[in-house]
């Protein structure tokens, strides 16, 4: 499973950013795609993902009403759009795919390279 993903960078705390993960055709058509992030020192914990069809979402609560992940059919991307950042959402962030949404949950999917996104206050 290839996965590429892009756009971190550094923002300002309240800022923005889009990150996206690119794949292949057969893997984004039948895959649910998601994101997770690694802080420095701390364990890599969920983010958001978003099931193969793009019917349903699940977030982490820490970003609920701020991260918003979607999907472009015609790129075969996952788009992670990320308002009213804080340091706290410091951390390099991993795009993920998997099967089924329990499987991506649960760690079980592959993973592509991460993208760092720095937010300083």
């Amino acid at each position: 499973v290839q996965l590429q993903a892009s756009g971190g960078g550094l923002v300002q705390t309240g800022g923005s950013l889009r990150l996206s993960c690119a794949t292949t055709e057969r893997v984004f058509s039948t895959y649910a795609m998601g994101w997770f992030r690694q802080a420095p020192g701390k364990d890599r914990e969920f983010v958001a993902a978003i099931t193969y069809n793009g019917m349903a979402t699940y977030y982490a609560d820490s970003v609920k009403g701020r991260f918003t992940i979607s999907r472009e059919n015609a790129r075969n991307t996952v788009y992670l759009q990320m308002s009213d950042l804080t340091p706290d959402d410091t951390a390099t962030y991993y795009c993920t795919a998997d099967p089924s949404i329990g499987g991506l949950r649960g760690y079980f999917g592959s993973w592509g390279q991460g993208t760092l996104v720095t937010v300083s206050s």
